[in-house]
């Protein structure tokens, strides 16, 4: 009997969908569930929510709620992770500060000034975890999907022993939209995709075995389809590899599209419905979800807790499955950079092909990238490596360094200009970061 614990149990949607999946596994129908969350509140509905799948599904699995995470990791097989350090109201500050000094900010949960400083908060609760994890299921392991992915999943493979992997829906998603625009199902595409989490590069693009590459540019000629994602569109055609994560997320990771206004009416405005690319339109979310998370949950219980069961396509579950002996399962994870890509430096977090069976998690080694996609990645990853150090040893000028290198702060301010930002939401930020002893540089 498998257990997996989940801890940030509260983000309903993502449990609800992950429960679903992995309890359709005849390895994990009877699996204990073992819910974790601050939120007395959230983790209520987290167990309802669950036991109403598995009454639905007639699974003979067990579920359990607690808020003591030592009591709930005790003999788990593998722990999923979904967490918001500080919440919604100290995140938005993230934003909003650097907004006033003229960083334009999107999404705000990766890189750049926002992401950093959410690494900041986040990195010792994510060692915490570990820890536990390390003296009360050794063997279990994590998979997590906290943001930022890179910067966490660093810090955590750096300084313990847990098996730890970060898991992004952009490479199947990013995969699938290709397929689609070329008109191809997914079942006859292969690729090859690496880089960093948030802008890893279709080193190979398949279709039927062939280069569909072609096709893509064929595609992204047409008006609509161009449109759709305009600034990974762009890099696509200057940069010649498509990358993962949409345009809102990417229009931040460089240079190019949100260092003046013009280029942000042209650049960012347009997109995907659920991310448009305009300022902060992530935290605008996060904020109306925040009022209204109760009431639509309700809502959804009251209409009688309307689920498909079938099976998803969940990373996670399909992992788990095959981690407890099941058909070994090929996917895109965060790992560290043991000679898996040869232009990025060693042991940083890179997102490669991995395979997960019995042995665990065994990264597949990749080679180099083409130099125009490594140089880009290899800018974010000085960034993420100065931060990650910040956030182990408290030091408040490696903070400012960090920062200083982001391709998009960099573009809009001077160094003293990012001194003195920093140092704003330093202090904004000062009772969530107890690691700092002095937030002076």
């Amino acid at each position: 009997m498998a257990k997996v614990v989940f801890i940030g149990a509260g983000s309903l949607g993502f449990t609800r969908g992950l429960v679903r999946d992995l309890l359709t596994f005849p390895l994990l129908e009877n699996a204990t569930i073992a819910l974790v969350d601050i939120n007395k509140e959230r983790l209520a509905f987290a167990k309802r929510a669950v036991e109403t799948i598995v009454t639905r599904g007639n699974y003979p699995a067990k579920v359990t709620a607690t808020q003591d995470r030592k009591e709930a990791l005790k003999g788990a097989d593998a722990v999923c992770c979904t967490i918001l350090c500080g919440g919604v109201n100290v995140w938005r500050h993230d934003i909003e500060i650097p907004k006033k000094y003229g960083i334009d900010t999107n999404v705000g949960d990766t890189r750049g000034p926002s992401g950093v400083f959410r690494a900041l908060r986040t990195i010792p609760t994510m060692i915490d975890i570990c820890r536990d994890m390390e003296r009360y299921c050794p063997d279990a392991i994590l998979l997590n999907y906290t943001n930022p992915m890179a910067m966490l999943c660093r810090a955590m493979q750096q300084t313990t022993d847990v098996q730890v992997t970060g898991l992004c829906h952009s490479v199947q998603g990013t995969a699938g939209m290709l397929a689609h625009w070329i008109g191809a199902p997914m079942d006859e595409i292969d690729y090859v995709c690496a880089g960093i989490n948030h802008q890893a590069w279709y080193l190979d693009f398949k279709w039927k075995g062939k280069d569909a590459y072609p096709l893509i540019r064929k595609a992204v000629a047409k008006k609509d389809i161009y449109t759709s994602e305009l600034v990974r569109n762009e890099m696509f055609l200057h940069l010649d590899y498509y990358v993962t994560e949409s345009s809102g997320h990417n229009s931040e990771y460089n240079w190019w599209f949100r260092k003046r206004p013009d280029l942000i009416e042209k650049y960012c405005m347009t997109g995907t419905n659920w991310n448009p690319g305009e300022y902060g339109f992530i935290l605008k979310e996060y904020l109306r979800l925040a009022k209204t998370w109760k009431k639509e949950v309700k809502q959804w219980f009251d209409a009688g807790a309307p689920f498909d069961l079938a099976r998803g396509q969940e990373y996670a579950a399909y992992i788990i499955n095959a981690y407890m002996g099941g058909e070994p399962f090929e996917f895109n994870g965060n790992m560290p950079n043991t000679g898996l890509i040869t232009n990025l430096p060693e042991y940083a977090c890179v997102e490669v092909p991995v395979l997960a069976n019995r042995r665990g998690l065994n990264a597949i080694h990749v080679g180099a990238l083409p130099p125009q996609c490594a140089a880009l990645n290899n800018i974010s990853v000085a960034v993420e490596e100065m931060a990650v150090e910040a956030a182990l040893t408290g030091d408040p000028k490696l903070v400012f360094q960090s920062i200083a290198y982001d391709p998009l702060t960099a573009a809009v301010l001077s160094l003293e200009e990012i001194k003195k930002m920093v140092l704003e939401m330093l202090r904004k930020n000062k009772r969530y970061l107890p690691q700092f002893k002095s937030i002076k540089f």
